[in-house]
């Protein structure tokens, strides 16, 4: 029987502002160990980033990836579209603080970056501390589980 802990499934996805970002984390995703698929945009031409946002997210919530990662202009769209699904929880984070918080006390599933906010050395230091970190319960388990009743309402009517 082996101890190795199981290698955490990620999927990365983002739009055209963030092409570049997006393939630097894939390659940085994948040195850190961590097995990784790419739901695109493949190029740097236009794409609709809610399309790529909610794939990743349904992916994630199917049960098919651990965890993922957003990249737009901003991240803000991304963490607004990924959200709309429910069961999601999709942080956006320009800082390690809010990555690994994203993380230990509110256990998303999926941070989101911004390429137009964040460079490149502080992405992969975001991504690596949001991959590192676990939720760690405590006190915050009762507001996750707030917000998963009062979601579970919503779709249920």
């Amino acid at each position: 029987m082996s101890n190795k802990t199981p290698t955490l499934r990620v999927a990365i996805g983002g739009d055209e502002a963030a092409y570049g970002l997006k393939e630097m984390l894939i390659s940085h995703v994948r040195e850190l160990g961590f097995e990784v698929e790419d739901f695109g945009t493949f190029n740097a031409e236009p794409v609709l980033y809610p399309d790529v946002a909610f794939e990743v997210a349904t992916a994630i919530k199917e049960g098919r990836f651990d965890r993922g990662v957003l990249v737009c202009g901003t991240g803000i769209g991304v963490a607004i579209s990924a959200n709309k699904v429910p069961g999601i929880r999709a942080a956006q984070a320009h800082d390690v603080y809010s990555a690994a918080k994203a993380q230990t006390s509110n256990n998303a599933q999926i941070v989101t970056l911004g390429a137009r906010v964040v460079g490149p050395e502080l992405a992969k230091l975001i991504v690596s501390t949001f991959l590192n970190h676990h939720f760690s319960g405590g006190a915050s388990e009762l507001k996750i589980a707030k917000i998963e009743e009062y979601e579970s309402r919503l779709t249920t009517r």
